[in-house]
Order: structure tokens, then C-alpha cells, then sequence
């Protein structure tokens, strides 16, 4: 028996030492924290560019850890690049490339791969695609692009709850009340943080609305482009002037256009009186309150303006409701990393910050996306991981979205799968920047026709240069130089000085479509998946005309 009892104390001792050892291996892999809003232009953070807003909170960040100057995305369009961030797959092979077609859900996600290695996982706020997120012990979303005010969402635990108050506040006390109450103090973690804020249709908290409706900001150099050397960006149906909206983007009241005899532009009216309708009496008594004075000012000035005052009049009406969301979600990141420092859990802790894509804040004379002009195409990105990144750090490399599965994962210390396209960027947040070795990324975009008809088009880009194909519904090139004309309105493809580095980058650019196993094929397949369903109606912004228009220019341009 003592022998027997001697055994079984041996045992459960190892056992014991085991556990201890496991539980403090585990302690040493990195929490992650993932903070991602919508829509979120790096020119809207002060660590950037300190002309049209301060963001303090957001700069704590970069001070922690390193500003990324050239980050970009692969697809520049919401759902799509969540998609890639979750899946480490360019679109074409992940399946979402746009935001018509759902996502297919066989996809296996790094949460998923966290998840299995030990890791606690959720997400609160805005996902856009899917109501049950694969890899997440816990998590409560918004259903699609979700509300500003008193916002709904879908709940893994408590079903569909409906919430009252700013979806900002909302979305970080979720956050906080998890790390608090439900975080599993022996498990590493990783929680991604979504905002909705800056997304369309730019509805600022009450406590803001004072400052930035009587607010004035600085106008962008390109703001009247005319487009002469781009063709496809004169298509664009995105100019803040002819498309931005008068009562549901500017916040115009619909008794105001109807009293000026202005005409509605896209879903306008509608618009604004579905937000409005949202908000409790208070809420709409304060909307109410800045908001007239708003509209009071208009009908004064109006008479006398000429179309370029009205572009400027609306330029600076979005501005106010734009950067007015972005305050909120700065407090908010504030409230987090005060939260995180007051509990020791900084430390070992990879703190990201980031958006879906960048965003035109007037540049070029457009909002929203969808370009791989720079404004779209990169996108904000701070990081910082205490302890291991040097704080106050710049770097030019050349990341993407596509990168950010396989850097958690290895610095979780779990293997990525192989079919996984993007690089680790831990050399980079662990000063070892020489074992970093891309010079140049790859980008595609698809949903065309549709919203804003920015045509399809592929492309790369090194730190020099941009070439570019539109090629559906015609074929056309153009050369970007960078350096030489950093505001992106010439195209140099056909200038005989540019023969050699055309040939070179043509090179280049069939080398990395074999790399990441895109083809004219693939491509062909995704527009007549979208072509077939925007001929029955079922495409966003995509009427039977203009349809049958973008069909006979692709015949004519085969022919």
C-alpha cells in the first residue's frame, strides 16, 4: 500500500507540475486585441494628419508601439476585407468579393484556430456578413451595417436584444462588462472590438453634435478634379456634389428640399426618416435642436450659391458628421486602453487599430471607396505589443489586411494553414524588419455594376508605382507614379518615358497573379454570377439601364 500511495502521489504531483507548467506557457502567449471601425480614413487620425481632427486616444497606440504608413487592403469594400482578415485569403479564394454574394462559411477562420489552441475568444459590434461568427465563445453583433442609435443586435448567448443609446457606447461597454465579468483570467485572449462609426450615414452622438455642426475644416487639394486622364474614375457615382445625398447624408429636412424645390438623390428622404424614426423623444429633441440651425443657415444661403459654393457647403456638412462619429469612437478606444492599463493587462497584450478600408474625405471630390487610389486603397493601421515593439516606431512596409491572420497566429504559436496568402508581420512589431522581404502587394476589386459604379479592376502596387487594369466593362491601363505625382491624377501609361518600367511592372504583375492564383477565368466567373443577378433586379444600385448599358459597352469592347 505504501508503495501504491507513493505512486499515486508521484502522479498527481506530476500532473500537478504539468498543469502549472501548461497554465504559465499559456500565460505567455499574447492577448490580442482587435480594434477595427468602418469606413475609417487614415486622414481622420491625428497621428497621421493633424489637420482635420485629434484623435489622442487612437495616438496612444502609435505611441506604444509602430504607425504603418503604407498598409493597405486587398479589396477595398467592407465585407470583402473582413473576409480577408478572417480568412488570410485574397477574395477570390476566400469567395466574398463583394457585398452582394454571402460568405461562404466552410472558410476556416484564425478565431477558429485561436479558438482550438486555447484560446478565449469574442467579438462585439460590427461584423456585416453572417448572424453566427465561427471561433467565438462569445459575441454580440449588429445585424448588417446595424443603427446609430438604439441599436439591435444578434447575441450567441441571450438571442436578439435591442439596446438603447449611441452605438459606440454601446459597443465598448459590451467590451468592458466581457473583459471584466467573463474573461478567463488562466486563458490568453483574443477579442476583436468593431465599430460601426465612421459608416454612412454619418450620425454623430448627442454630446458632439454642438461642437461639429459649428465646425469649419480645411479643403483637400483635389476637391474639383475633372477626371481627364481616368476615364473610369469619371464614372464614378460617388461625387460629393451629384451624389451625396441632400436629407440623408447632409441631414437637410425633407420639408427644407421640398421648400428649395430640391430633388432627391438616391435613397434620400427615406433615409432620413428611417434614422430619424430610431431615436427615443430626447434623442430627437437634441438631433432636432443643432440640426435646424443647420438647416436654417441652408435656406438663407441658398438663392445666392453657385455650384461650387454648394460643393463646399456639403464637403463641410459631411466633415461635421463624419469626424463627429470619429470623436466618439476615440473617447471610446480611450475608455478600453484606460481599462486594460488600470488592470495590468497591457503588458503582453498586441493592442491593433484599424478600418476595413480607408476612405475619400472629399479628395478627388468623392466619399466612400472602392479605388486603389491611395485615399481607399490604405488603410489606417497602429500597433502595439508592450514589451515587444519599440513605442513611437514609423514603418513604410508594405502590409495588408491579408496579413493579419498569420501574424496572430504566430505569435500565438500556432501553424497557419497553407493555403493562407498573407505574411506574419512579428518581425516588424519585434524589430527584426530585415527578415521583412515583400516589395509589393496585390489588389482586386469587384462589384461592378453596382453602388457607385467603380469599375472592376486589379492591380500592383510597389512603393513607386501603380499599374493598373480596368478591365470590365473595357480594357484600360494606367501607370501611377507615386513619388512624382503622390495626388494621383495622371496617368503616365502611355508616355515613352515609362516604357521600361511599364514592362517591368506587367512582369511583375503576372508573377504575383500566378502567386496568388487569380486569373482572367476567375474573374470572368465572378461577373457573370453578379451581370446574371443585376439583370433580374436583385443588384444594389444597379438599375435595368444601366445594366443593358455596361453589357453592350463589354460586347463592343470584345468585338
Amino acid at each position: 500500500m505504501p508503495k501504491i500511495f507513493a505512486f499515486v502521489l508521484i502522479c498527481l504531483c506530476s500532473a500537478q507540475l504539468g498543469f502549472s507548467q501548461g497554465s504559465k506557457q499559456a500565460s505567455k502567449r499574447p492577448n490580442i486585441i482587435f480594434i477595427m471601425s468602418d469606413d475609417h480614413a487614415y486622414q481622420a487620425i491625428s497621428a497621421y494628419d493633424d489637420r482635420l481632427i485629434e484623435t489622442p486616444n487612437i495616438d496612444r497606440i502609435a505611441d506604444m508601439g509602430i504607425l504603418f504608413t503604407q498598409a493597405s487592403v486587398t479589396n477595398s469594400i467592407c465585407a470583402p476585407s473582413r473576409a480577408t482578415i478572417l480568412t488570410g485569403k485574397h477574395s477570390h479564394l476566400n469567395g466574398k468579393v463583394d457585398n452582394h454574394f454571402a460568405f461562404d462559411t466552410t472558410n476556416v477562420t484564425f478565431p477558429q484556430l485561436l479558438q482550438d489552441a486555447g484560446y478565449q475568444t469574442a467579438m462585439f459590434g460590427k461584423l456585416h456578413f453572417g448572424n453566427n461568427p465561427k471561433g467565438f465563445d462569445e459575441f454580440k453583433i449588429l445585424p448588417g451595417q446595424g443603427s446609430y442609435y438604439n441599436p439591435e443586435f444578434i447575441t450567441k448567448k441571450e438571442g436578439n436584444i435591442k439596446v438603447e443609446g449611441y452605438v459606440t457606447d454601446i459597443v465598448t461597454d459590451m467590451t468592458l462588462d466581457w473583459l471584466e465579468k467573463d474573461r478567463e483570467e488562466e486563458k490568453p485572449f483574443m477579442l476583436m472590438y468593431l465599430h460601426k462609426s465612421p459608416h454612412r450615414p454619418w450620425l454623430m452622438a448627442e454630446r458632439h453634435m454642438e461642437e461639429y455642426t459649428n465646425k469649419t475644416f480645411p479643403e483637400p487639394k483635389t476637391l474639383f478634379d475633372d477626371y481627364a486622364e481616368r476615364p473610369a474614375a469619371a464614372e464614378a457615382e460617388m461625387n460629393i456634389l451629384e451624389h451625396m445625398s441632400w436629407a440623408g447624408d447632409n441631414k437637410l429636412f425633407p420639408e427644407t428640399m421640398d421648400e428649395l424645390g430640391l430633388s432627391e438623390i438616391g435613397p434620400d428622404k427615406g433615409r432620413f426618416k428611417n434614422e430619424l424614426a430610431r431615436f427615443t423623444p430626447s434623442q430627437r429633441e437634441t438631433f432636432l435642436k443643432y440640426y435646424t440651425k443647420v438647416n436654417e443657415d441652408f435656406k438663407k444661403r441658398y438663392p445666392s450659391m453657385s455650384e461650387e459654393d454648394i460643393m463646399k457647403w456639403k464637403y463641410q456638412r459631411y466633415m461635421q458628421d463624419y469626424l463627429g462619429t470619429i470623436k466618439a469612437v476615440d473617447e471610446n478606444v480611450g475608455r478600453l486602453l484606460d481599462y486594460l492599463e488600470a488592470n495590468d493587462l497591457m503588458e503582453n497584450t498586441i493592442i491593433v487599430y484599424t478600418s476595413d478600408q480607408g476612405f475619400y474625405l472629399g479628395e478627388h471630390g468623392w466619399y466612400d471607396k472602392r479605388f486603389v487610389y491611395d485615399e481607399s486603397f490604405k488603410t489606417p493601421l497602429l500597433m502595439a505589443w508592450p514589451g515587444r515593439t519599440q513605442g513611437g516606431a514609423t514603418s513604410d512596409a508594405l502590409v495588408q489586411n491579408l496579413d493579419f491572420a498569420q501574424t496572430f497566429l504566430d505569435a500565438a504559436g500556432v501553424k497557419a494553414p497553407k493555403d493562407m496568402q498573407g505574411e506574419s508581420m512579428v518581425p516588424l512589431l519585434t524589430g527584426n524588419e530585415k527578415k521583412w522581404t515583400r516589395e509589393e502587394v496585390y489588389y482586386h476589386y469587384y462589384e461592378y455594376p453596382a453602388e457607385h459604379m467603380v469599375q472592376r479592376h486589379y492591380a500592383i502596387i510597389t512603393q513607386e508605382y501603380k499599374l493598373v487594369h480596368f478591365y470590365f466593362p473595357e480594357g484600360r491601363w494606367e501607370l501611377i507614379d507615386r513619388k512624382k505625382d503622390p495626388l494621383e491624377l495622371h496617368n503616365y501609361y502611355d508616355d515613352p518615358a515609362y516604357a521600361q518600367i511599364r514592362k517591368e511592372l506587367h512582369a511583375q504583375l503576372d508573377k504575383l497573379r500566378k502567386k496568388y492564383k487569380d486569373s482572367a477565368e476567375i474573374s470572368q466567373g465572378y461577373i457573370d454570377r453578379l451581370i446574371e443577378d443585376a439583370e433580374n433586379g436583385k443588384v444594389y444600385g444597379a438599375s435595368k439601364a444601366k445594366v443593358d448599358a455596361v453589357i453592350q459597352r463589354s460586347r463592343e469592347n470584345k468585338q
